[in-house]
This record gives structure tokens, C-alpha cells and sequence, in this order.
């Protein structure tokens, strides 16, 4: 089924030959991931949406939170990276849609954008509570997804944290933490050196390797035994 830009089975190709992602090893279709055609048999399939953050700009393939997430119980579950940079909430529900005939996930993991961001801009300026409502609208498709095609979905942010919004209750959320904020940081056991200023990636701007590894320790610390 498919209606302009909305289909329940393809994803949008990225313009591989423009920055930044002719900087990065990517399949036909843009992604960070590998070929989906043909589908490898066995495993779940785990999709992951997001920004630029998730793409990994300005990282190595190594580098990246999806690829240190990417190696956690790896005989049960195939890990697809569908990050994009500058994706809106309203591009990553439009993309996770677009998977189900083609990847069929059966767990789907959602690193939120700014909410501020659109994918089809509007004259008017959106008030902090207009984005708000739009990222409940955007959470509500995501659970309806799993709702019907028997998934789970795990939540989690690049920049700001919405956890304590009362509508969010009772969702897979990782809570206090994004990959804003999990970097710089100091404790007595495992990080004794202090830090002032966060990591950054080559590009100078988007959150360097110290982050993602971090991110993805503490994304795996609070969904680790779900993740299965």
C-alpha cells in the first residue's frame, strides 16, 4: 500500500553522493546498515530511527551508539541502523512505517530528534506546546505500531528527555539520560578522570565516540534483559 511519500513496505533513498553521507560506508538505499535485498533468514529484526545523532555523522563505522548497541545478543537479533540525518519525530514514524513488509521488525527503537523539528514545514511558528503535542502524536503511531504487528518498542532520546510527561507512563523509556547529556560524567568506580567539556566528532559538532559508547551502555543497563 502506498500514498505519496507513506508505504507500509520500502524506505526512502538518501542522496548518497552529497554531504554527509558520501562521507560514510552506506548501502544502495543511503542507510547505515546492510542490504535488506535479499532479507538474511533467522534472527529478530531490531530498527533503529533517529538523526544524524543515530546515523553516526562524523563517526566511523565503529563508533557510533547503534554499532556499540549493535553487538549485544547478536545470535537472536539483526540490528538495522535507519537513522538520517536532520529526520523530524514525523520522518522516523513515516520510515518505521515503511518497514513493516519490508523488515518486519519485532523490536523497534526510537532515538526522538528535536521536537521542534517537522518534516513538512508550516509558515506558522509552532509554540513549545504545539511540539509537544506533535511528539505524543508521533509516540501514539509508534506504540500503535507495535500494538498491531506484536513488537516492542524501546524509547529514547538524542537531546531533551520527555519521560515524565504523564501520558508516557508505563513505556520502555530510558529515563534521565540522552546522548546529550551522558557525557561528560564522574563517579568513584568506573570514570575517575574528570572532563569539563563534551566529546565531539570530526565534524565538530555532533557528539564524538565517548557519548555513543556511554549512550549505548546505559540504553543496554536499563533494556538489557528485554532486549532478547
Amino acid at each position: 500500500m502506498k500514498f505519496g511519500d507513506f508505504t507500509d513496505r520500502g524506505l526512502d533513498k538518501q542522496p548518497r553522493d552529497r554531504w554527509p553521507w558520501n562521507e560514510h560506508k552506506l548501502n544502495s538505499y543511503g542507510y547505515r546498515c546492510r542490504e535488506w535485498e535479499p532479507m538474511p533468514d533467522g534472527k529478530k529484526n531490531v530498527v533503529v530511527l533517529g538523526c544524524s545523532h543515530t546515523f553516526g555523522q562524523g563517526l566511523k563505522d565503529d563508533e557510533h551508539w547503534v554499532h556499540f548497541l549493535s553487538r549485544h545478543n547478536t545470535l537472536r537479533l539483526r540490528y538495522w541502523n535507519l537513522g538520517v540525518p536532520g529526520a523530524s519525530g514525523d520522518a522516523c514514524v513515516r520510515r518505521l512505517w515503511g518497514t513493516q513488509q519490508l523488515l518486519d521488525p519485532k523490536i523497534v527503537i526510537m532515538c526522538w530528534p528535536d521536537e521542534s523539528r517537522r518534516e513538512y514545514a508550516d509558515p506558522v511558528h509552532f509554540s513549545v506546546e504545539d511540539d509537544v503535542k506533535n511528539f505524543l502524536h508521533n509516540v501514539w503511531w509508534v506504540e500503535k505500531f507495535a500494538e498491531i504487528y506484536r513488537c516492542k518498542v524501546f524509547h529514547c532520546f538524542a537531546h531533551e528527555v520527555r519521560q515524565n510527561h504523564p501520558d508516557l507512563k508505563g513505556l520502555n523509556i530510558l529515563k534521565d539520560y540522552t546522548l546529550k547529556n551522558c557525557w561528560p560524567y564522574w563517579d568513584s568506580r568506573t570514570q575517575r578522570e574528570q572532563f569539563e567539556k563534551p566529546s565531539l566528532a570530526r565534524d565538530g559538532k555532533h557528539f564524538g565516540v565517548e557519548h555513543h559508547k556511554r549512550f549505548a551502555e546505559l540504553f543496554l543497563d536499563y533494556f538489557r534483559l528485554k532486549l532478547r
